[in-house]
């Protein structure tokens, strides 16, 4: 019986990813808004539970887990709303605002896209204001 593994038992592969619950990923979604420069938040923060803030301007918010509203430049609410990369705000499209909803990972990535994108935008304006 050459070249048979005798008493080895060999398990199918399997690429399962880990799920992380709800409060996991508003968690990573809260720490990672936090790392981008000059980022302050305040909890509970009138309607809304998370306001992220660069210097005084909020930025985006958060409502329960992974509703994020997040403000961006007129030509950028245009351009990722056409791509379809965020939903319209119900209550201030006038103001910039669009949705993103992260329920699993895939969606903390495409939501963390957009945060930057208005993060860079509001910090900026900061920085010419100076």
């Amino acid at each position: 019986m050459a070249g048979q593994n005798v008493g080895v038992t060999h398990k199918p592969e399997t690429r399962q990813e880990i799920m992380k619950s709800r409060h996991e990923l508003n968690e990573e979604l809260r720490q990672r808004i936090l790392s981008l420069p000059g980022v302050t938040e305040r909890q509970n923060a009138g309607i809304h539970e998370d306001a992220f803030y660069v210097e005084r301007t909020m930025f985006m918010h958060i409502h329960g887990y992974g509703h994020c509203d997040i403000r961006l430049s007129k030509d950028a609410q245009e351009r990722v709303l056409t791509e379809a990369k965020a939903q319209p705000h119900r209550w201030a499209p006038e103001a910039g605002y669009v949705t993103s909803i992260v329920k699993e990972q895939k969606d903390l990535e495409a939501a963390m896209e957009l945060i930057r994108m208005s993060h860079e935008y509001f910090a900026g304006k900061k920085r010419l204001a100076v």
